[in-house]
């Protein structure tokens, strides 16, 4: 295995395919009459069509046909867990020939961003104005669909720059942060506006948006707090939020940081908590920023870990080691810091000495923006409660909201999948007060 540093990348990852590679991977679909490949897509992508113009080498058609259902192709090709989605549902999937259909999708993605092919008309922005909060999959899907259709639309992003979890909390060795700008700057390129560091909730509310002239509101912000592990010895240094520890990484690979700010040493041994994609992620990350050793911690069996089998099976291929029925009891520390982890594992306790510990046990909303704003109710949970007529709007007129903020923290493509239905519902309020001559708060 390499050597273990910040610089270091790992192979275990695919190569993209080459222009005769995906030609060829195209080709070999077979433009079922009822594609499982589809149906099998959460957003339900043009798939078999954007393939056969592949595989006719019509670049453009095939970007075409993409775009008309996802504005993140180049994100949803690397990272939507395409084994239980489209390539899983393929027909030729059970004889193990299932065609790749998110790389040809990156391929396609990829190529339109170097040659800066011709995009489509859009339409004059006379429809409406609409803020959207966030600027994560969600947010960016709600952003990219309204422009199309004619919106004016503005992106409050409280980081310095737009990309929400994409740039921030997906590591770079997944989701190259040059593709996420790319993304980005095609989405301002339909004509959306980006608003970075604003803090929705401290340097603006959701009545200030209504006061400076907006006519809906959606709030895609996601599951931005991390989930605590209570048990005694919490607040010992050493204990890490894996979210955390995922952002001050990108950010110090964006030069944002200096490297003591990231809260993982060289020749650290790491333990994470959790078996997530999130905790994979803090796995193979730590391991990428020099740690001696990185085991993670589950309280169950392999087969119920939530995490993508292959993602799963590339931080096995890193090196990362799993201890299995391992249950938490207390953090252990001198003065005041982290020294290990007591332990139930399958019957014993022990305590697993460790310089780090990385919680990855999930996220839930933050309340930043509900506790600035009158009338936007949450359920027990914290989550937003949304209404299906117009679909997506919050208890407060005008305010919709979608993808994790919403539901249970899931995937890229599930969040997309929620806020193109809460596009829908956007669209129509707006056009509805608009004919009645209603104005917006």
């Amino acid at each position: 295995m390499p050597e273990n540093n910040a610089n270091t990348e790992m192979l275990y990852d695919e190569a993209p395919y080459t222009m005769a590679e995906a030609i060829a991977e195209a080709k070999r679909c077979l433009n079922c009459k009822k594609p499982g490949c589809k149906t099998g897509c959460p957003i339900e992508n043009n798939i078999p069509e954007f393939i056969h113009q592949l595989s006719m080498g019509n670049l453009g058609e095939a970007r075409s046909l993409i775009a008309e259902k996802s504005n993140l192709p180049a994100v949803c090709g690397r990272v939507c867990p395409h084994e239980k989605q489209c390539q899983g549902h393929c027909v030729m999937n059970k004889a193990g020939k299932a065609i790749h259909v998110g790389k040809l999708e990156q391929f396609v993605a990829d190529f339109d961003s170097e040659m800066n092919l011709i995009r489509e008309k859009i339409p004059p922005k006379t429809r409406g104005n609409v803020a959207v909060i966030g600027s994560g999959p969600a947010g960016l899907t709600v952003a990219g669909d309204l422009a199309k259709m004619g919106f004016n639309v503005t992106v409050f992003e409280a980081e310095a720059e737009p990309g929400g979890v994409l740039l921030y909390g997906i590591p770079e060795f997944r989701l190259p942060k040059d593709v996420v700008r790319r993304e980005t700057k095609r989405i301002s390129e339909l004509g959306v506006t980006f608003r970075c560091n604003a803090v929705v909730g401290k340097t603006i509310t959701i009545d200030s948006m209504f006061e400076e002239g907006f006519d809906a509101i959606f709030i895609g912000t996601g599951t931005a707090i991390s989930r605590e592990l209570d048990i005694p010895g919490k607040e010992l240094e050493g204990v890490v939020q894996s979210h955390y520890f995922l952002r001050m990484v990108a950010l110090y690979n964006s030069k944002s940081v200096e490297r003591n700010e990231v809260p993982v040493a060289q020749g650290d041994n790491v333990l994470i908590i959790g078996a997530g994609n999130v905790a994979m992620d803090a796995a193979r990350t730590a391991l990428r920023m020099g740690a001696k050793q990185v085991t993670v911690a589950y309280r169950d069996v392999l087969e119920s870990i939530s995490a993508e089998k292959n993602e799963y099976d590339m931080t096995v291929a890193d090196g990362v080691k799993f201890m299995w029925k391992t249950t938490p009891i207390e953090y252990v520390g001198e003065n005041g810091k982290l020294t290990g982890l007591l332990v139930n594992s399958d019957g014993t306790e022990l305590i697993i000495p460790t310089d780090k510990v990385l919680v990855a046990i999930g996220s839930k909303p933050a309340k930043r923006i509900i506790s600035t704003t009158k009338g936007i109710e949450v359920n027990e949970n914290g989550y937003l409660i949304t209404k299906d007529k117009p679909y997506g709007m919050t208890t407060f007129n005008g305010v919709f909201a979608g993808g994790d903020v919403v539901h249970r923290p899931a995937t890229v493509v599930l969040a997309m999948k929620a806020a193109k239905q809460v596009v829908e519902g956007i669209a129509s309020y707006v056009d509805a007060i608009k004919l009645l001559g209603i104005k917006a708060h």
